[in-house]
């Protein structure tokens, strides 16, 4: 067996250490989801915060509630996708085992000085609401309520827990807040607990079934939005294969009888059309370093995309604090070679020769649109104390896979990709001077093409996003990935459809300028997914602060870019294959 070359063995052990590094640390216990009688059983304080700011969490004891006696325990593990997060697990100090119940217990006491009443009246306020986990289950909480004159505020100091168990394994977990007492400064709040345990029939496998929704993400219109999706997509498909087939027998019908004219009928004839542009449709795009690093990281951002919804719909990511983000980091960082290919290949063809260059720019071009906004967005969250901080050793992390991993293997697939299909093969010679653009109607223009191409895709998805927006600010849990699946297959083909017919009306009216018409007109459904945002935001959420904006608007923009790229990539690849095939079946001199 040959040794792998340099570069290639450096980039294999890098992704297996980033492997090592997102996969969490198993060990007994939770980690392994089974117990033995009066076992350890954690309860963790996760976060803190407004209940109309999801993304606003603060460290649970970031409010003056008291701990537990118990100091210590046994285990605790963290992945990078929770500390991406800002999950902040804190051992509550409670002492709970197995099986074994607790009768209703003072475990500590909260001396409520003024600037401590002033902090829970803020939190009761503002609707604060608490998270906790026991073997991974979360469980809520309010922090407290008010009367209904707004003057007395009132803090639930009892936490009554019942715990459900099947076998040697947990299975339910509620919560249930009792105690209420009134704010008064200057005295002794006493807070209390209980546990109780239960014999349940419910599966291992389906305990987190209580926490989903499925009258929400399988309602009617849900499945409607996707038969009407399917209906436009099957019209779509029929109307363009329909009319272009048709247009393009008529226009090879009449290139054909021109080839069979001497060359005096030839002149005399009208020339028009697509085929007057053999000479320059193959013509390098302008920015073609940039273009094809666009073309490059859309194309894996689709395969990341195909990936992790496959793996999320084989294994319950949801179940796992952090596992949807870490997957998808990793996905990522794996599929970098293809980023390298296909930006790299198309770079060659068209005559670039700065090919370090595009690599570092293919290679780092998501990275630092995501880290930019995130880092932004960090200071912010550092101003707020909130857990949404990202830790400086998980930045270090973070750029360690950006360098040690994803570049690695971006230049492997980038040498593949020049090597194997870099050389340029087109079927029309390229003339050697650019042939002057005729003038044509402003709807034929590139920049009305490029803004009226992204409504279809965006009427494909537009459903889907409301439930995607909704699971991710709002407290619902997305579980339906085979409704996203068939929504990304709906995008891809709507996407290229759209495109190809974008292309050849511009081909038509004589615009060699393809390329880049191709790629905006697809990723233009970016822009009408952020203005979709905007409508969201303000009447459908009741969000407020500069915290949850600036992280609501700067994720949103992070998103709505990342699907521009992966669309503007479908539909130039789509694009290319309809070009070249209409191309090589026309005899050109």
């Amino acid at each position: 067996m040959r040794p792998l070359p340099g570069a290639l063995g450096v980039a294999a052990a890098a992704a297996l250490w980033l492997l090592l590094l997102l996969l969490p640390r198993t060990r007994a216990d939770e980690h392994e989801h089974t117990y033995q009688d009066k076992e350890e059983v954690v309860l963790w304080m996760n976060t803190v915060g407004p209940y109309h700011n999801r993304q606003e969490t603060y460290k649970y004891f970031s409010l003056p509630f008291c701990v537990g006696s118990k100091k210590s325990i046994s285990h605790y593990h963290e992945t990078l996708g929770e500390a991406l997060q800002g999950v902040e697990l804190e051992f509550s100090g409670l002492d709970i085992k197995f099986k074994d119940d607790v009768m209703p217990a003072t475990y500590c006491e909260i001396d409520l000085d003024k600037e401590k009443r002033d902090a829970f009246v803020y939190a009761i306020k503002n609707h604060y609401w608490y998270q906790m986990y026991i073997d991974d289950l979360p469980i809520w909480g309010i922090v407290g309520e008010a009367d209904e004159n707004g003057e007395d505020y009132y803090l639930w100091t009892y936490k009554k827990l019942e715990i459900g168990f099947n076998g040697n394994r947990i299975v339910d977990v509620n919560l249930t807040s009792e105690g209420k007492v009134k704010l008064v400064p200057n005295t002794k709040i006493q807070m209390s607990y209980s546990v109780k345990w239960k014999k349940s029939d419910v599966k291992f496998e389906d305990r987190f079934d209580k926490y989903l929704d499925p009258s929400f993400f399988q309602h009617r219109i849900h499945w409607f939005s996707i038969f009407n999706s399917f209906m436009m997509v099957i019209f779509l498909v029929g109307l363009v294969s329909m009319i272009l087939m048709r247009t393009l027998r008529k226009d090879y019908a009449r290139y054909s009888k021109e080839e069979e004219m001497d060359d005096m009928d030839r002149d005399l004839g009208d020339e028009y059309g697509w085929k007057q542009v053999h000479g320059d449709v193959f013509r390098p795009s302008s920015h073609p370093l940039i273009f094809s690093s666009l073309i490059g990281s859309g194309c894996q951002i689709f395969a990341v995309s195909l990936i992790v919804i496959i793996v999320a719909m084989i294994e319950d990511l949801y179940t796992e604090r952090g596992s949807m983000l870490s997957t998808a980091i990793f996905v990522y960082a794996a599929t970098s070679p293809v980023n390298g290919y296909f930006g790299g290949s198309l770079y060659a063809r068209q005559g670039g020769r700065r090919w370090i260059k595009q690599m570092f720019i293919g290679a780092f071009l998501i990275p630092a649109m995501v880290c930019g906004t995130a880092f932004f967005i960090n200071f912010i969250a550092i101003y707020y104390h909130a857990s949404r901080a990202i830790p400086f050793g998980t930045m270090v992390a973070v750029c360690c896979i950006c360098f040690f991993v994803i570049l690695p293997l971006n230049l492997v697939g980038t040498i593949l990709g020049r090597n194997l299909s870099g050389q340029p093969n087109f079927p029309c010679r390229v003339n050697a001077v650019p042939r002057p653009i005729p003038e044509k109607k402003w709807f034929m223009e590139p920049a009305v093409i490029v803004c009226l191409g992204g409504i279809l895709p965006f009427g494909s998805i537009f459903i889907e996003m409301y439930f995607i927006f909704t699971s991710f600010w709002a407290y619902k849990i997305y579980y339906v990935y085979g409704f996203m699946m068939l929504v990304l297959v709906i995008l891809c083909i709507v996407t290229v459809c759209v495109t190809i017919v974008c292309t050849y009306f511009l081909l038509n009216a004589e615009d060699y300028r393809w390329q880049w018409t191709s790629f905006l007109s697809a990723a233009s459904t970016a822009i009408y997914v952020y203005m979709y945002s905007f409508y969201y935001y303000f009447f459908k959420t009741k969000m407020y602060g500069l915290f949850q904006t600036s992280f609501y608007f700067g994720y949103m923009a992070v998103f709505s870019t990342a699907l521009g790229i992966m669309c503007g990539a479908i539909g130039y690849m789509g694009t290319s294959a309809f070009v070249r095939k209409i191309y090589t079946n026309v005899k050109i001199d």
